[in-house]
């Protein structure tokens, strides 16, 4: 080998050409590819070189809030390394909501303390409706999304969740649009369940991509209007077995995402899991890896290397095709992450919030009778969605009361930026709660204080704690309120990710084991039901609200 020069041998993936070969990469001090080399005869070798690794492009997690984690970047990038994910595509929409552009540089900033290439968007929807309808920390007007989109730390505009002011050609919108059509950079989607001429028209101002499809056929439709399709997978909303299989039907407009996926589950497996799951449903390896990793790349124009000359030495190690464990993460040349490592990255000095609300009693979560024909929130396992539902409430003194034994409990949205307001309350089903109450200051996406429980002391509880913490997840039950502190906006924790992962861990459990919860992921479950753009019906800070209506039930 030449003084200077770096090299690995093993089976390489040559994803434009669709192909392994055994052979070796060269690269020089600089982190650059300077040599793809084929071998047509490695007995030349004998013992002397393994050529039993795959070498691959870097996985992408091609949609994800980094926030949702509750991890800052600096320690998210260690899990997602060790994982073989050398590259993200983050809407920072989350933090956003809450401090505005000041929260978003936070993350660019704090994001330097990692290998991991993190390309954050400039968020569409800040707040995801207007104040009409709920009350957010902050806004970015077109003016203020289209300076972000002129910086070279902001890669595309993210997701454009307003589908409804989209079709009604909102003035606003659409000059965030032009805004990224105009300096070269894509445009995200987010329009679940919309379809036929509404959808065609949502693709046509220049949207490319949905991460929202939970069927097969909505997901072959997009893609029929020009969409690419994000494969989702995360804690609450998971539509992977729905819509795999157009990896191998419609191999170049699929990739792969998680969008939100809590902290117990980052440590153990994120796209690697899906490319995992994706090869046992039949799926070929070139085509696992090119949604995983060359389609994004391609889209977006990632600043990340897939194994061609000239490119960075960005690659992956792998123990056999199966992709079962990463071995060794390359990016730039430097080993980030090698088995057996640990991943604790570093945490952050800064910790910047906004969180005014005042605690809260008793008395603010009477739901009078007069109310008797709300309809009630739907939970759906595993999906962000809900469903409207009429439910014969019970009343006692002129007080709707929670009926547990047919699952009907309080849900409570607690602005967070003022200190005067005054809880919205309404009830939700499905949830499998029986005693008790857990609450979150992570609620899609203004961030206000949302809590789910059965009874009115327990929720109380809870809540305030969360209030004096300034933000965290917790559960009240059998006298005793344990939390999640989550100091930086009140959505994430500056702890290492093994740390924060096993806390919420241990909470979920206690919601389960003591609470009664049947929800694989209750705390996820619970911070999408103030997501006033997710079918059916939500509940913000001020009422309870149909989504497909777009207009209040009760304020």
């Amino acid at each position: 080998m030449n003084e200077g020069l770096l090299e690995r041998y093993g089976l390489i993936a040559d994803l434009h050409r669709g192909r392994f070969f055994p052979g070796r990469i060269i690269w020089n001090q600089a982190g650059i590819i300077t040599l793809v080399e084929e071998f047509l005869d490695v007995s030349q070798f004998g013992d002397a070189i393994d050529f039993s690794k795959f070498i691959t492009p870097p996985l992408v997690n091609a949609h994800v809030h980094i926030e949702s984690s509750m991890l800052v970047p600096s320690r998210f990038g260690p899990p997602c390394l060790a994982c073989g994910v050398g590259a993200t595509v983050s809407d920072p929409h989350e933090i956003a909501n809450v401090l505005g552009v000041a929260g978003i540089d936070f993350m660019i900033e704090n994001a330097r303390l990692t290998p991991l290439r993190i390309h954050f968007g400039a968020p569409s929807c800040v707040p995801a409706t207007n104040s009409t309808f709920e009350t957010s920390g902050a806004e970015l007007n077109a003016e203020a999304v289209e300076k972000l989109l002129q910086s070279a730390d902001i890669h595309y505009l993210a997701e454009v969740m307003n589908f409804p002011g989209v079709l009604a050609d909102d003035a606003q919108l659409l000059a965030k649009i032009a805004a990224a059509v105009k300096v070269g950079k894509r445009v995200d989607g987010h329009a679940p369940g919309l379809r036929a001429d509404a959808a065609r028209s949502y693709a046509a101002h220049g949207i490319t991509t949905d991460h929202e499809c939970f069927t097969l056929a909505e997901a072959l439709e997009k893609i029929s209007f020009g969409m690419k399709i994000l494969i989702r997978e995360g804690s609450a909303a998971k539509n992977f077995e729905a819509l795999y299989s157009i990896i191998s039907t419609h191999p170049q407009n699929a990739m792969l995402c998680s969008d939100d996926l809590h902290p117990d589950e980052i440590i153990t497996g994120n796209i690697d899991s899906l490319c995992r799951r994706a090869l046992a449903k039949g799926c070929s390896l070139i085509d696992v890896l090119r949604a995983a990793s060359f389609n994004p790349v391609k889209h977006y124009g990632l600043n990340l290397g897939l194994l061609q000359v000239g490119d960075k030495a960005d690659f992956v190690c792998w123990d056999n095709q199966n992709l079962n464990k990463v071995t060794e993460t390359v990016l730039a040349g430097e080993t980030v992450w090698r088995f057996g490592a640990d991943f604790v990255g570093v945490g952050s000095e800064s910790k910047p919030n906004l969180f005014h609300a005042s605690p809260i009693a008793k008395q603010a979560l009477k739901i009078p009778a007069s109310r008797l024909n709300d309809p009630v929130i739907e939970v759906i396992d595993q999906q962000i969605i809900t469903r409207s539902k009429n439910i014969q409430l019970k009343i006692k003194d002129g007080e709707l009361l929670p009926d547990i034994e047919s699952d009907v409990v309080k849900l409570v949205v607690v602005n967070r930026y003022d200190l005067n307001a005054t809880p919205a309350v309404c009830f939700v089903t499905g949830t499998g709660i029986q005693k008790g109450a857990i609450s979150s200051s992570v609620a899609h996406d203004s961030h206000n204080i949302i809590a789910c429980g059965a009874d009115d002391e327990s929720i109380v509880a809870v809540i305030n704690a969360t209030i004096a913490a300034r933000g965290a997840v917790g559960c009240a039950v059998n006298q005793r309120c344990e939390l999640l502190e989550l100091p930086v906006a009140g959505l994430m924790s500056d702890k290492p990710a093994q740390e924060v992962g096993a806390r919420y861990g241990e909470l979920t459990q206690m919601v389960k084991n003591e609470c009664g919860s049947k929800l694989t992921a209750p705390f996820m479950t619970l911070s999408f039901l103030s997501l006033l753009v997710i079918p059916e019906l939500k509940l913000s800070d001020k009422g309870l609200f149909d989504a497909q209506k777009f207009e209040f039930v009760t304020i």
